[in-house]
């Protein structure tokens, strides 16, 4: 059907953003192994609802002016405190709440990166951060990773190659390097001494995307970028999984000065501040560190199950990296496998995958496909898994025979 926007000219740098991993599915038996949501169960449900009910009842005609009331202070606090366990040290200027860590990403390219400048990135990479490089006009480069992380040595090998030929160096390096997503590795430590290192020479920044740090299964801790090099990194976090995604509030620690540009692109004022009042009122009731725990018991459980069904249904038809933390496990398949071909196959089964092209930069890693542990049971966790299995042998038999 025809309509007047047929004709209209909307803006060349808007890119097309095709449907990813079945998540326009929306039948209710449906299994989705492709959102990278929380479990629903773990929501402080009972404190929020409190919460929400005496931000109402005690600031609600201050709460809801432009401005709020004393909210948007006591989580600005919050998130200094937190930050301590990190070993981030921040003062209250070098810290913006935003819309969720997605608006940090697309707050730090509006502020560094003008068309044709250059924003290198893993490969796989965060398909959102993908999108807001792509819409600022940036010229992409991206570099493997393996079991450590991104290769800081293929990064350090294209600046030097950069510099002595006078090509152009990036404004800016995007990297997730805990708990990667969608690779589930972690980048070592002496990685990140390197990539500061090179931030430093070569002047350029990274944004330190660190939203599932928190989700840690092992104890084992590693430095955040922005404490190794605070004046080179742009530091991302997240409420969304860690208290609920429909919330959406995260925040960005910066240099003050990288701080004041971004709240002058932030027009409608300071944000969600009613939000931030319910927030305030429910990290005061709520036992953080406990809250953790069980979030981190459940999710390790969920990776088990989910590992132990790609085993049984998959045998050696895959590899994959067992993440430290977060919510994704990586899939491999032999190189002549497109997942692509089967994904459709597969959602019409009952389970949705994100097939692993849309984690890239150029055209390639068709063979790879990311699943999430985090957002169904354990029972649906092993029926998606068969599921997915089932469409894929279907689709080895078609290929070979």
């Amino acid at each position: 059907m025809s309509s007047i926007l047929d004709t209209f000219a909307f803006a060349k740098r808007i890119p097309a953003t095709p449907s990813i991993g079945s998540t326009t599915v929306t039948k209710p038996d449906h299994i989705h192994l492709s959102f990278g949501f929380a479990a629903p169960d773990l929501f402080p449900i009972e404190l929020l609802s409190q919460s929400a009910a005496d931000a109402v009842t005690l600031y609600g005609r201050k709460a809801l002016q432009y401005s709020g009331s004393g909210g948007p202070g006591k989580v600005l606090h919050w998130i200094q405190q937190r930050s301590l366990v990190h070993g981030i040290q921040a003062d209250s200027n070098q810290i913006l709440v935003t819309y969720g860590s997605t608006q940090g990403i697309d707050l730090a390219t509006r502020i560094l990166v003008d068309p044709g400048d250059h924003v290198w990135v893993e490969s796989p990479s965060f398909f959102s951060a993908l999108q807001a490089f792509r819409t600022a006009e940036a010229h992409i480069t991206s570099f493997p990773i393996d079991g450590d992380g991104v290769r800081v040595d293929l990064i350090e090998e294209a600046l030097l190659e950069a510099k002595r030929n006078n090509r152009p160096i990036p404004k800016l390096f995007y990297t997730m390097p805990t708990y990667h997503n969608p690779g589930g590795v972690t980048l070592s430590l002496e990685r990140r001494k390197r990539l500061a290192h090179l931030a430093e020479t070569y002047n350029f920044f990274i944004l330190e995307d660190d939203a599932y740090s928190e989700l840690n299964f092992t104890g084992d801790r590693y430095p955040a970028l922005y404490t190794l090099i605070p004046q080179r990194v742009i530091y991302l976090n997240t409420f969304s999984k860690i208290i609920g995604p429909g919330l959406r509030l995260g925040w960005v620690i910066a240099d003050s000065r990288v701080i004041e540009k971004m709240r002058l692109l932030n027009l409608g004022g300071s944000i969600g501040v009613f939000t931030q009042e319910i927030l305030a009122e429910l990290l005061q009731r709520l036992p953080f560190q406990e809250h953790i725990d069980r979030l981190i018991a459940h999710y390790r459980r969920q990776r088990d199950v989910l590992a132990a069904a790609l085993r049984a249904s998959f045998g050696d038809h895959v590899t994959f990296h067992l993440p430290e933390g977060g919510f994704y496990i990586w899939l491999t398949f032999r190189k002549d496998v497109n997942t692509s071909a089967f994904v459709q196959a597969a959602a019409d089964l009952g389970v949705s995958f994100v097939d692993g092209k849309s984690f890239f930069v150029n055209p390639e890693g068709y063979h790879h496909a990311r699943l999430c542990f985090s957002y169904v049971n354990e029972e649906q966790l092993v029926r998606g898994v068969q599921h997915m299995a089932d469409a894929y042998f279907d689709y080895i038999g078609r290929t070979v025979s």
